[in-house]
């Protein structure tokens, strides 16, 4: 299957991105190749699009079935498993922050709890202090992740585009810029 120098770039890039994000480079570049696809494609389409082996594509279609990010179809008549991308771009992004959140917030979150319920020597009080301070921090932005993903779409769309006019409002510092009110 011949891929254009568009999808062709994108899908290189993203093989380039994945070890920036925690995976590899055939896992991004399966992803990329599904994410752009017309029709869910088989693990023999995938291979050869990219000319992976098919145990790399096998391996790396368990690894976006393990983040929930592929969806897998079947055809009428055809024994083969096909893949896709979720069409909503949000529950993409919903999928990929509640997974790293399972795995890179949450054990680490876990520890902090458990350090933060020990008694310290005197020498590590300010040691603990700091340890419950970051707990506490990680806590509420947890809170706060919980809350927006209980959000519908549309209401976080509008939550973010409230935040980016806020943004424009206020200066380098932090504080408000003053609104000039122009006599009518």
């Amino acid at each position: 299957m011949p891929i254009s120098a568009l999808r062709q770039d994108f899908i290189l890039h993203f093989g380039e991105m994945g070890s920036r994000w925690g995976i590899n480079r055939t896992v991004g570049q399966v992803y990329a190749l599904l994410f752009l696809a017309d029709d869910p494609l088989c693990a023999d389409d995938i291979v050869g699009a990219l000319g992976f082996s098919r145990s790399n594509v096998s391996m790396a279609l368990k690894e976006l079935q393990s983040w929930n990010l592929v969806r897998l179809r079947h055809r009428p008549d055809d024994r083969r498993e096909f893949f896709t991308t979720p069409d909503d771009l949000w529950e993409i992004v919903r999928c990929l922050i509640a997974e790293r959140k399972k795995r890179e917030i949450d054990p680490t979150l876990t520890k902090l709890r458990e350090l933060s319920m020990t008694e310290p020597d005197p020498a590590d009080r300010a040691a603990h202090a700091r340890i419950a301070e970051l707990r506490q921090l990680i806590e509420q932005m947890t809170a706060f992740h919980d809350d927006l993903a209980r959000f519908e779409t549309e209401r976080l769309v509008a939550l973010l585009n409230m935040g980016a006019r806020i943004g424009r409002l206020v200066d380098g510092a932090g504080k408000l810029i003053p609104i000039r009110r122009t006599k009518s």
